[in-house]
């Protein structure tokens, strides 16, 4: 089953990691102050991951694939792993589409 973990980064933000049920990272949060604001931010991604067009598809520098997920004001919620190729960044926003919304959330 996929899922949210929140974590605590060693700043003392938290954050979040979206996980397919096979354990990839398939979406990793910002940093937030709060445990609450981390957990909005959750709420977020399960809202607008049904949404194809809040997905940005780009590219980096050194030429490797990935997204970027926003919400509706545009700011960015989610960002992914960096694809081997345009196709497996298209099948990682296809599974954030399927995993986000019923996804459980789990401290670790």
């Amino acid at each position: 089953m996929a899922k949210f973990e929140i974590s605590v980064r060693k700043n003392g933000e938290f954050q979040f990691n979206l996980k397919a049920s096979n354990g990839e990272v398939i979406l990793t949060s910002e940093g937030y102050t709060t445990k609450a604001a981390c957990l909005n931010g959750v709420e977020s991604v399960k809202k607008n991951a049904v949404n194809e067009e809040r997905f940005d598809k780009l590219v980096a520098k050194n030429g490797k694939p990935y997204f970027n997920l926003k919400a509706t004001n545009g700011q960015i919620i989610g960002q992914s792993q960096m694809y081997a190729s345009e196709r497996n960044r298209n099948n990682g926003i296809v599974s954030v589409m399927k995993n986000a919304p019923v996804a459980v959330v789990v401290e670790v």
